[in-house]
């Protein structure tokens, strides 16, 4: 909490990476979801200091693990639905990244 906005928006974006690259073997499933977890954390300490238009793809982001999350012990063995988690987390890594301004500097 005690790192600016930026490096918080990346730690969510490093989180989602970390997820893609977890998806690609079945074994990781506990990984992922806690993964998930833990991104949930920085997004709700996230949240409260973000612009208006970041705090509401936080929470859109948020929904969305928690839904990977709730429906991750029965889709986790089908290949292309984890497949699909890793390519969106992926996309809303690229996403959190770039709002960040990190690339910038």
């Amino acid at each position: 909490m005690r790192d600016e906005l930026a490096i918080r928006l990346g730690g969510i974006a490093a989180n989602l990476a970390r997820v893609r690259s977890a998806s690609r073997s079945p074994m990781n499933r506990d990984l992922v979801f806690s993964l998930f977890e833990e991104s949930k954390f920085f997004i709700e300490w996230t949240a409260a200091e973000a612009s208006l238009e970041t705090a509401e793809e936080l929470v859109q982001l948020q929904i969305q693990i928690a839904v990977w999350q709730r429906s991750l012990g029965s889709i986790w063995d089908d290949e292309k639905a984890r497949d699909e988690i890793g390519s969106t987390s992926m996309s809303w890594s690229n996403r959190l990244i770039e709002r960040s301004g990190l690339l910038e500097r």
